[in-house]
C-alpha cells in the first residue's frame, strides 16, 4: 500500500510544478544565505584565531559554505526540472534523472540537518580552544619587542575594552603571570629586585592588572595597582568594589559571544533544512504522479502521487533483499574445501594406472 497516496488532476499537477519552481529558486537564496553564514562565521573565527588555540573548530563554517554552494546547484537544477515539467512531454527527458536526483536530495537534506546540528555541539572544542589560547596571549602579553608577538599586547587590550572583561576566567589571572616587560622595571629600585628574587621563576608578579581591565562605569579613578591592598587606597575595599573592574572573564565573554551567534545560525540552518525537506516532498509527488499518468497513456488525466510506493516495512525489506542479492553476486563459491575450482573439468591430457596405458605400449615393455 502506497504511502500518503494523492490524487492529482493536470491543473493540480501543473500548479504543483509551478509552484515548485518557485520554491526551488527560493532555496537557490537560502542556499546563498547559508553559504554567506558560513563564511561570516568563519571570518568571526579567523579574526580572534590569535586568542584560540589550534584547534580543528574551522569544520562548521566549512560545512556551511559546502551546504551552501551545493544548495545553490542542487536547487538550481531542481527549478529547471519542475519548469519542465509543466508539459508532460518534456518530462520524458528528466524521467532517468529525477529519481536519482530526488536520492541525492534527500541525502543533501540530511547534510543540511547535520550542520545544524554542528552548531549546536561545538561548545566544548570552542571553550577549549579560547581557555588554551587566552593563556598563551596573556602569557605574551608583555613580549611588545619580539616579532610575531609584538601585537598582542594590543589585542587583548581592544579585546578587554570591548568585551568588558579582563583576564581569562577573571581579573586574578593577571596576578599569576609577569606581564611587564623587564625592560620597564626599574632594576635601581630594591622593591623591584627583591620581588624579582623572591619568585623561583624570577618573574615580576603584582596584583595589578593592564589598564584595559578597568570599568568605564566606576565613579572612582581606577585602581590598577595594588588591588588587594585596602590600606593603599582611601576608602577602598577590595572584596566590594565590583565596578572598579571588569569582573567577567575573557573566555567566558568571548564564548557567549561565539554560542549566540552559532545557535543563531544553527537556527537559520534548522528552517533551512525543514524548507528543503518540503520541497522534496513536492518534487517527490510530482515525480509519482507523472510515471502514473504516462502509465495511463492519457496526459489529461488523473494521477496518484505518493512518497513511498509500499508501506515503510515493505520498502525498507525490498531494499534489503536488494543489498544482500548484490553481495551475494560479489561472492565467489568457496563451499568445496575452499577451492573455487573444485568443480571445473580437468582438460588435462596426463593420465596415470595401467588402465589408460595404450595396449600398444604393454607389448613393447613386455
Amino acid at each position: 500500500m502506497a504511502v500518503l497516496r494523492v490524487k492529482f488532476t493536470k491543473t493540480k499537477r501543473d500548479k504543483l510544478a509551478q509552484v515548485l519552481w518557485i520554491l526551488n529558486w527560493i532555496s537557490v537564496v537560502t542556499g546563498a544565505i547559508l553559504f554567506s553564514l558560513g563564511l561570516f562565521l568563519k571570518v568571526e573565527i579567523n579574526k580572534r584565531g590569535e586568542l584560540m588555540a589550534e584547534r580543528d573548530i574551522q569544520y562548521v563554517p566549512n560545512m556551511l559554505i559546502a551546504v551552501g554552494l551545493i544548495a545553490c546547484a542542487i536547487n538550481f537544477l531542481g527549478g529547471k526540472i519542475c519548469y519542465d515539467c509543466v508539459d508532460t512531454t518534456k518530462f520524458l527527458r528528466w524521467k532517468l534523472i529525477m529519481l536519482p536526483y530526488i536520492i541525492c536530495t534527500f541525502f543533501f537534506t540530511f547534510c543540511v540537518l547535520v550542520g545544524a546540528l554542528m552548531c549546536y555541539s561545538m561548545h566544548g572544542e570552542l571553550e577549549e580552544s579560547l581557555n588554551l589560547g587566552l593563556t598563551e596571549a596573556m602569557r605574551f602579553y608583555k613580549d611588545t619587542d619580539t616579532p610575531g608577538r609584538c601585537f598582542l599586547k594590543r589585542t587583548v587590550d581592544l579585546l578587554q575594552i570591548h568585551f568588558q572583561c579582563c583576564g581569562n576566567n577573571g581579573y586574578r589571572d593577571w596576578f599569576q603571570i609577569q606581564w611587564i616587560s623587564n625592560r620597564y622595571l626599574d632594576m635601581s629600585q630594591k622593591e623591584v629586585v627583591d620581588r624579582l628574587r623572591s619568585n623561583v621563576e624570577g618573574k615580576y608578579l603584582m596584583d595589578g592588572v593592564p589598564f584595559s581591565c578597568c570599568n568605564t562605569n566606576s565613579p572612582r579613578p581606577c585602581i590598577q595597582q595594588q588591588i588587594t591592598n585596602n590600606s593603599a587606597h582611601f576608602s577602598y575595599e577590595h572584596q566590594t568594589e565590583e565596578l572598579n573592574l571588569w569582573m567577567k572573564g575573557c573566555r567566558q565573554a568571548l564564548l557567549e559571544y561565539y554560542i549566540h551567534m552559532m545557535q543563531s545560525i544553527g537556527l537559520a540552518v534548522l528552517i533551512t533544512w525543514l524548507f528543503e525537506l518540503s520541497v522534496l516532498t513536492g518534487v517527490r509527488y510530482l515525480q509519482t504522479s507523472l510515471e502514473n499518468v504516462l502509465r495511463q497513456g492519457d496526459p489529461n488525466s488523473e494521477s496518484d502521487g505518493w512518497l513511498l510506493e509500499n508501506s515503510f516495512m515493505e520498502t525498507a525489506r525490498i531494499n534489503l533483499n536488494i543489498i544482500k542479492s548484490l553481495g551475494k553476486n560479489n561472492q565467489i563459491d568457496t563451499s568445496n574445501n575452499g577451492d573455487p575450482n573444485i568443480n571445473v573439468p580437468s582438460t588435462s591430457k596426463a593420465h596415470y594406472g595401467p588402465d589408460n596405458v595404450p595396449p600398444k605400449q604393454i607389448t613393447e615393455d613386455i
